[in-house]
């Protein structure tokens, strides 16, 4: 199998505006550091369980002992190229985090291009919008604090303003995204 570079899309379900990121990685990454790629390009803290998702099945980490393991949707992903799921131009798969916050992510194969070796992978190439805050409540929760910032007279912005601090919404910073996939490369 030839390697290429995948351009994928990760873009937060629910969100508006839209929270995405563009990215190339090679084809035959596996989803284990795919999960990793995800987790720092959209700004997650890697604190929570994580799951892919494509057709009905599960494509998770498990383990000998995982009760899981035989129930026939879900699939143990280690060691798996992201190349098995996402074959053609347009392919989707779902990622979730954090499944108390029930973060969803679409993810779409949007480009299959030659591998150019004076490049550095895995590499944004875009985005917009800030990612939300761990453990704030799903999508829902994240658009009640960024509300609640916004009137200094709100009975809970006191407490948000403690928590959370400043939230720019708008904020995203494509070098300092790229200067920490580097240094895990």
């Amino acid at each position: 199998m030839d390697l290429n570079i995948y351009q994928l899309k990760i873009e937060l379900s629910g969100s508006k505006p839209k929270i995405w990121r563009r990215v190339l990685l090679p084809s035959n990454m596996e989803f284990e550091d795919l999960h990793y790629v995800i987790q720092m390009v959209m700004g997650w803290e890697n604190g929570h369980l994580h799951q892919f998702r494509k057709d009905k099945l599960r494509y998770q980490l498990l383990d000998e002992e995982d009760e899981f393991l035989d129930n026939g949707e879900t699939i143990d992903y280690s060691e798996m190229p992201i190349s098995d799921l996402l074959i053609k131009e347009k392919d989707k798969i779902i990622y979730d985090y954090d499944f108390g916050d029930s973060w969803e992510h679409d993810v779409c194969l949007e480009k299959i291009l030659a591998y150019d070796t004076s490049k550095k992978y895995p590499f944004c190439i875009k985005g917009k919008n800030a990612c939300p805050p761990e453990d704030c409540g799903g999508i829902w929760g994240y658009y009640r604090i960024l509300d609640v910032l916004k009137d200094p007279k709100h009975e809970d912005y006191s407490d948000y303003s403690e928590w959370y601090g400043d939230i720019d919404p708008e904020y995203f910073d494509v070098d300092d995204v790229n200067q920490e996939l580097w240094e895990i490369v």
